[in-house]
């Protein structure tokens, strides 16, 4: 026992001298100083891996005229974040590292894909965004970082790094859970900084949910560019994904993964449209779409819920969602949402693992939801790839990140 006791005290204390070193690290990058933290290795593109993928794009099916690329090998990837110059796009994790890849030749394959900012400890470093004029903004489980010249600064080891929401204060640390922690991040038009921020259980025990509608937890929040005045945007959701504004409208279109344990068929996944400030999408009472929840039924609802602009399958978990705002694709294409199915993990029969289309009305409602691109869920059940995000390249052509098979996939049109 005092051996035991010995092993874990030295670990504790080196996970302190860690964490003091790393936070070391990011007040140094503040300072605009160096680490002296080595530059990884760049994550090979070629061989058996890079050809065994290629033979998984080939399986996936897209409508006519589009194909289907291996773009780059990317571990556990998870959100992007393509930059507004199309010099680099970041790839978020839900583990500790954030990846850059770069298409040097332009021959819209990536050829270089490395750890960007190596120095820094991260954790569940999944949401990634860009302001307009080139500044980066990832969103941890537990913090929120900035880098304002990242995609020109992204080579060394080093670089500009600021804290605007330090450790534990994006969520209180008492709150932090393994589930439902991946945030996702976008800069809207009024320069602002929203954040998806899912809540840690199945569903919460009435005694949390005061605590978690003042902190936003289970909702988006919105914070200027330096983490100052944070604000609840939309509430009422249980654990959103993948965010983007209509370049018409600048409304929010979020994606949420609704309640486990209730049946293979039940409640529908959603697609919410939030149209203002301070709206309600119904989560804890209802499970997912009208689906009541076992354990809220008798509950009183609030006033002025709003339900899903679009109901998806059960279980799907639908999770990155972008409007299309290239030229590449055909006009139908042209101002709709592409969104992505991870795919179920505790169905009967498995959905998912796809990327679909949502056209819009006149009126900016949602019109039709059609599946665009399949294949990565096998007729035999089995997932041959899990699409997480999909953003938009600047010649117009569409990223798929996928954090099973470790990859981004491009989709394009015609012979670009």
């Amino acid at each position: 026992m005092k051996k035991l006791a010995f092993v874990l005290s030295c670990a504790a204390v080196f996970c302190l001298t860690s964490a003091f070193a790393q936070d070391a690290n990011l007040e140094k990058l503040g300072g605009f100083k160096t680490t002296g933290t080595p530059m990884m290795e760049p994550i090979p593109q070629t061989g058996e891996n890079a050809e065994a993928l290629k033979a998984i794009a080939a399986k996936i099916k897209v409508p006519d005229g589009f194909k289907v690329g291996l773009y780059a090998i990317v571990p556990d990837a998870r959100h992007m974040a393509v930059g507004p110059q199309g010099v680099v796009t970041f790839v978020g994790t839900r583990k500790e590292l954030v990846y850059s890849m770069t298409d040097r030749d332009k021959n819209r394959v990536a050829d270089d894909v490395k750890v960007f900012a190596p120095s820094i400890k991260m954790a569940v470093p999944n949401g990634v965004c860009f302001s307009r004029d080139g500044h980066l903004y990832l969103a941890e489980q537990n913090r929120v970082l900035w880098f304002p010249a990242a995609e020109f600064f992204y080579e060394g080891p080093d670089v500009a790094a600021f804290a605007i929401v330090k450790e534990g204060e994006l969520i209180p640390a008492s709150n932090e859970s393994y589930n439902h922690t991946a945030r996702t991040c976008r800069v809207g038009p009024d320069g602002r900084i929203y954040i998806t921020i899912g809540q840690p259980f199945n569903v919460p025990a009435p005694e949390v949910l005061p605590e978690f509608q003042k902190l936003g937890i289970g909702g988006i929040i919105s914070m200027k560019q330096d983490g100052s005045d944070r604000k609840i945007y939309a509430r009422g959701m249980r654990n959103p994904l993948g965010l983007d504004f209509n370049p018409k409208d600048k409304t929010i279109w979020v994606n949420d993964n609704q309640v486990d344990g209730m049946g293979d068929t039940i409640p529908p996944g959603e697609m919410n449209h939030v149209t203002g400030p301070d709206q309600n999408f119904g989560f804890p009472w209802y499970g997912g779409g009208k689906t009541r929840t076992t354990e809220y039924k008798d509950a009183t609802v609030p006033e002025g819920v709003i339900f899903p602009a679009v109901e998806q399958d059960a279980h799907a978990a639908d999770l990155g969602l972008s409007f299309y705002t290239g030229k590449q694709f055909p006009e139908k294409y042209r101002g709709g949402i592409f969104s992505t199915q991870h795919g179920s993990w505790n169905r009967v029969d498995p959905v998912g693992a796809r990327v679909l289309f949502t056209s819009l009305k006149a009126d900016g409602s949602a019109d039709k939801t059609e599946v665009f691109a399949e294949g990565w869920l096998s007729e035999d059940g089995e997932y041959l790839g899990r699409p997480v995000d999909v953003q938009v390249l600047n010649d117009g052509s569409l990223l798929v990140s996928d954090d099973l098979a470790g990859a981004v996939w491009r989709i394009s049109y015609g012979t670009k």
